[in-house]
């Protein structure tokens, strides 16, 4: 009787049926609720990068790996504003017992990307940024993207970015320099997916009897430009508008990487012709030159050098070759060139010149940006040196005021891993 009383009692039988509901939810809810601890951590991951400046932040996942994409506009420098991102997403969004990607994107279209694997048997990820490898490689990855909702757009937000600027010239026995500084901000804007809208004025401060012209308030870039990625690494991109100097045409600009990244090729097509700003009045000449390039760069991880050896067609359609060394530092690339050209019996020093250049990454090196507000952010400051005295033959312009080896570099896998190990 005893034995009946007990199991018949009313508030055992509640508290058992309690427990085996328990123990039902538990066994069977688990599995989801880890799920979706998973899933809490790459979209909290994508918040805070998000609130630490990145653009175009996005986040997919599969059976095989979590892919996370993302653009680099909080940082100066891409070395560190990657190391930023991998130190974050290692911390609080890698995925359990799986690969984890990152798709680093410029300006809307995918450069490189950032591969971890867990070792086999760690139940917790324990990675570091060695263990991340960089690739040209994104086919894959770009894939599983696709579709994807990204926070934080680039698209239609403003830079204002100033570029310094210096030339000077040391040909006059009766004065050692003649030399011209000028500040020349430019508004920067995307409007679709690799899109860029270029707007310049050059303010001249220093203009040292380097000509009437040097001195006005003047147009600087007025460009548009176009880049797309295609399969096999190979990117294109084309440029129209005003360029250095008061030139205006067309460029068409092609780069391919060898599997094995450490060669690449490059290639550029210009239909030019002069002209010149004369108190914003724009004058042109009506002869239009077809200048080109084509290239192959090799890259030296070790020491993070870069070597490139060019044919070229110059402005006054001569022919020559041209070879360059540049060693990339964190915040500055410097080196030295070599050219010939051929077919102009009148060049200074049989054809043959050379000189040094270098450009530095001015600071700031952390930017903000509130909503769609303009931001001010800083360019690149350097020059070439020209050791001969030629001025005529071996020529060429710049169709971006960012179209120098430091930026071209900014992006280069061996580059980007040794940032993350070094610093």
């Amino acid at each position: 009787m005893k034995r009946m009383i007990r199991y018949n009692d009313p508030k055992m039988s509640k508290l058992l049926t309690t427990k085996g509901i328990a123990l039902l939810l538990f066994f069977f809810l688990a599995p989801l609720r880890m799920a979706l601890l998973w899933a809490q951590s790459g979209e909290q991951t994508v918040k805070r990068l998000v609130e630490m400046g990145f653009e175009n932040v996005g986040w997919t996942e599969d059976a095989e790996e979590r892919v996370y994409v993302l653009q680099n506009s909080a940082y100066r420098l891409q070395g560190v504003g990657i190391g930023k991102a991998v130190d974050v997403i290692q911390k609080e969004g890698l995925p359990e017992s799986k690969k984890c990607r990152i798709v680093v994107l410029n300006n809307n279209i995918p450069e490189i990307s950032l591969s971890y694997s867990p070792i086999v048997g760690d139940s917790v990820p324990q990675a570091e940024r060695r263990d991340w490898n960089v690739s040209y490689e994104v086919d894959d990855a770009w894939k599983k993207l696709r579709g994807v909702t990204k926070s934080n757009s680039s698209l239609f937000k403003v830079d204002v970015v100033v570029y310094p600027w210096l030339m000077f010239q040391n040909y006059k026995l009766s004065k050692m320099y003649d030399y011209v500084f000028q500040l020349s901000p430019a508004i920067e804007v995307s409007m679709w997916k690799g899109m860029k809208l270029t707007g310049q004025v050059v303010f001249p401060i220093v203009n040292d009897y380097y000509g009437r012209r040097y001195g006005q308030v003047r147009p600087g870039f007025l460009t548009i430009s176009q880049s797309v990625r295609l399969p096999y690494n190979i990117f294109l991109q084309g440029i129209a508008g005003l360029y250095e100097g008061g030139r205006s045409g067309f460029e068409l600009r092609a780069k391919y990487v060898f599997p094995d990244e450490h060669f690449w090729l490059t290639g550029r097509l210009g239909y030019t012709r002069k002209g010149y700003w004369d108190h914003w009045s724009y004058y042109h000449g009506v002869k239009w030159t077809m200048d080109a390039h084509l290239g192959v760069h090799y890259y030296w991880p070790q020491f993070n050098t870069e070597f490139k050896l060019k044919g070229e067609r110059f402005l006054m359609e001569e022919c020559g070759f041209q070879f360059e060394m540049y060693r990339h530092f964190r915040h500055a690339s410097i080196g030295f060139y070599a050219m010939k050209i051929f077919g102009k019996d009148d060049a200074a020093n049989n054809g043959v010149n050379g000189g040094f250049a270098f450009r530095i990454a001015l600071p700031p090196y952390k930017y903000k940006r509130k909503g769609y507000m303009p931001r001010l952010v800083a360019g690149e400051f350097g020059f070439r040196y020209n050791s001969g005295n030629e001025k005529q033959y071996g020529n060429f312009y710049r169709s971006s005021p960012d179209d120098n080896f430091l930026v071209e570099n900014a992006y280069n896998p061996y580059f980007i891993k040794s940032e993350l190990l070094n610093f």
